[in-house]
């Protein structure tokens, strides 16, 4: 197999596919099949307060994580916006977050100012440990994933590669994109608040105590409606280029809203996720640069 890469953007660096991508997207449905995700950087939170603590700091229910379960989590602004989104995983002695390449120096120094007197350590810990997404059936989060000291992946990979199919991001893509699980500035802006994201009783748990932006979240939650809403789009394969992450999504004349992910789906094709106006209507003929667009419903009207 030759692997394509990614040139740019967040994935850059990590393997795009190894040019049969439906093959590969088979394999991940199958249980099959394994990804090299060691691009992602990893923070390493230690100390006797640590769960605790991250429970007080994020939307997800964390003070009684039990070890080697995997969750995930948002921090939002006062105001309810997203700021980070990573998935973590507790060992018994130290929590571990994986998030996107962009965001760990700034993250980094939001944890550490917020440690008080609290008995935690923060530190930047990518260059010690790497994230596989391990074979086995595919689970909320799109794992199963192994967190790996970085002098072990060799081994780890090779004992992968045993047994299942080394798949691309193209392949991950696409199962996130159906699966409609959204992904920080992708299917985020800087308006971006967790009740238009479908992740509610997900990254977000709705039974829990105080936390920085919570007020916005349980208001909209009881009393109103979030402005947008999150949509899978199914596109037009007639056309051999989609449009890019961002694009302007239409309804008629009228910007309704941004284009997320685009992938490309072994059995529903060209797919997308979209953020939309929570008022357009779910039966809409939508475009994204030309191309026509139905809506498949995430989150409700």
């Amino acid at each position: 197999m030759t692997a394509v890469f990614v040139e740019d953007g967040v994935d850059k660096g990590a393997i795009w596919h190894f040019g049969e991508p439906n093959k590969e997207q088979k394999a991940l449905v199958a249980g099959t099949a394994w990804a090299d995700l060691s691009h992602l950087n990893i923070i390493a939170v230690s100390g006797v307060d640590r769960l605790k603590w991250l429970h007080d700091l994020t939307t997800q229910h964390l003070s009684g994580l039990g070890a080697g379960q995997w969750t995930s989590a948002l921090i939002l602004d006062a105001q309810g916006h997203v700021e980070y989104q990573f998935n973590l995983v507790d060992d018994g002695d130290t929590t571990w977050l994986v998030l996107d390449p962009g965001y760990i120096d700034t993250l980094v120094a939001y944890l550490q100012k917020m440690k008080f007197m609290l008995r935690v350590d923060v530190r930047d810990a990518s260059k010690e440990f790497a994230v596989l997404r391990a074979p086995g059936a595919a689970t909320d989060l799109g794992g199963p994933f192994a967190l790996v000291p970085r002098a072990e992946l060799k081994d780890m990979k090779e004992t992968f590669d045993a047994t299942a199919m080394q798949v691309g991001t193209w392949a991950l893509d696409a199962m996130r994109v159906a699966d409609g699980r959204p992904r920080i500035a992708f299917e985020t802006d800087h308006k971006s608040i967790p009740n238009e994201l479908g992740v509610l009783n997900k990254s977000v748990h709705m039974n829990k105590g105080c936390y920085r932006g919570q007020e916005t979240v349980a208001k909209i939650f009881n009393l109103g409606n979030p402005p947008r809403r999150l949509v899978l789009l199914h596109l037009d394969g007639s056309q051999v280029v989609m449009p890019a992450p961002g694009t302007p999504v239409m309804n008629g004349e009228v910007k309704v809203g941004f284009l997320g992910t685009v992938a490309r789906h072994f059995e529903l094709g060209p797919i997308a996720l979209a953020v939309v106006k929570r008022t357009t209507p779910v039966d809409a003929q939508l475009t994204v640069e030309n191309v026509a667009a139905s809506q498949q419903v995430i989150v409700p009207a």
